[in-house]
């Protein structure tokens, strides 16, 4: 699709320069701005298991260091309650943030205490920790709960160094099953366009999710950074751009009409349900945690990758920031906001005049015009834009490059951390690269 080809090459150009940090001395963030509202993140770098198409900062779980950063991370949310925040909604992700749940719900408790406007807490988790305890500690904490799907087909799973961890394709969605019911929106998340994955295998996918009972579900497109894609091509196969609406396409039907959009890649059964991409409701948020990124009156603030110096800067009651971006100019704000709420699937014409002072086809004519030759737009009636189907799937093309490209810079973090850290990204334990015989494990057609 020549509009798709074009996204991604001016956005694989565009990010290098909107995503581009250097290192800063600094012991806070810098403060709220009166009339923001803003978001919290906070970030648990722990799993049992790495997956190897994962670029998060994760690092293999060890408890006691686990339970020293979780303190660590609420004496970071301290320092930003003492900076004059509150937000309206927490997000915790990770890595597993479920990996040590008391500390989990400690945290969030400190949070609710600290932060009196927060309304709602996401929390991502694993399919083995969807356990009868877990879920009642996290039920009133947590509104809604993300499972790290990924797929339910045994051959991407082990692919995907899952397998062995969290169980056959049969095996999680019982799990699954069982949680559904138990939060206000519970979220499975899977991935599309893996590059040994099929039409079939997605269909199936398909199938699987609505029969959980989950109320939510995101698919994500594979948002490999460079490096990623050339791993992937060398040990499973190249990354199949060409297919991508395609299988977008399939989702979207495959899913309605129980399950609607509620951003350009997550379908709700409830469209005011939470949602994981936050830069949806409130442009501006603060990470805590290390590996966690700000983006703060039009800059983007990156929290160290390492997890000595994450617990020296705490430890000498400096927050955790390292690098920072150069502030966007007004077309770069202007792009952010176009971005964000068209892929929150509307795009409030009226504010856009209000905050820059122009209409929004003056601010930004290219942009307009090429959503519009595209075919991507449903509606414009002055006030608001929404989207077409296509226009959907180009805005998940425009956040999958950007993903992409912080994944990149993730990636390039990961090489300048001590030697002792480098060691605690690989997993001991080998994936398996043979499919698994059918009769030992079969799943409901």
């Amino acid at each position: 699709m020549f509009s798709e080809r074009t996204i991604t090459a001016a956005l694989r150009l565009l990010n290098k320069s909107y995503l581009f940090t250097e290192s800063v001395d600094l012991e806070r963030l810098p403060g709220p701005i009166e009339g923001h509202g803003y978001t919290l993140y906070a970030h648990v770098p722990f799993c049992e298991r790495l997956c190897p198409y994962c670029s998060f900062n994760r690092f293999l779980f060890h408890e006691q260091r686990a339970r020293s950063y979780f303190e660590l991370l609420r004496d970071e949310m301290r320092m930003v309650a003492d900076l004059g925040y509150d937000f309206a909604s927490l997000y915790i992700g990770g890595g597993t943030p479920t990996i040590l749940t008391e500390e989990l719900c400690e945290t969030i408790d400190l949070a609710r205490s600290l932060f009196p406007g927060i309304d709602e807490v996401s929390a991502e988790t694993s399919p083995n920790h969807l356990t009868e305890d877990t879920m009642a500690l996290l039920k009133d904490r947590v509104q809604r709960l993300s499972v790290g799907v990924q797929s339910f087909d045994d051959v991407l799973l082990q692919q995907m160094a899952r397998y062995e961890k969290y169980g056959c394709g049969q095996e999680v969605f019982e799990t699954v099953q069982n949680a559904a019911g138990h939060f206000h929106s519970l979220n499975v998340d899977m991935i599309f366009n893996f590059p040994s994955q099929t039409r079939s295998m997605l269909e199936h996918d398909i199938e699987m999710v609505r029969a959980t009972g989950a109320n939510q579900t995101t698919f994500y497109p594979l948002m490999a950074s460079p490096k990623m894609r050339g791993e992937l091509a060398r040990t499973i196969g190249q990354i199949d751009y060409t297919r991508e609406v395609e299988f977008y396409r399939r989702i979207c039907d495959g899913l309605a009409p129980e399950f609607e959009n509620s951003s350009a890649w997550t379908f709700s059964k409830d469209k005011s349900s939470m949602i994981d991409e936050y830069i949806v409701d409130y442009e501006e948020y603060v990470g805590i945690g290390s590996g966690a990124m700000s983006f703060l009156d039009g800059r983007v603030y990156h929290n160290t990758f390492s997890l000595h110096d994450y617990a020296r800067r705490i430890g000498d009651g400096r927050m955790s920031v390292t690098k920072a971006g150069h502030p966007y100019n007004r077309r770069a704000r202007m792009r952010y906001r176009f971005v964000t709420g068209l892929f929150g699937l509307r795009l409030d014409k009226d504010n856009f005049r209000r905050d820059f002072g122009v209409p929004i086809e003056l601010g930004l004519p290219a942009e307009m015009a090429f959503m519009h030759l595209a075919g991507g737009i449903a509606s414009d009636d002055g006030h608001a834009v929404t989207l077409t189907d296509k226009g959907r799937y180009l805005l998940l093309v425009m956040m999958r490059e950007t993903l992409a490209c912080s994944n990149d810079v993730r990636d390039h973090e990961r090489t300048l951390l001590p030697a002792d850290e480098k060691m605690l990204l690989f997993d001991d334990k080998p994936s398996c690269g043979a499919p698994v015989p059918a009769e030992e494990c079969l799943a409901p057609s």
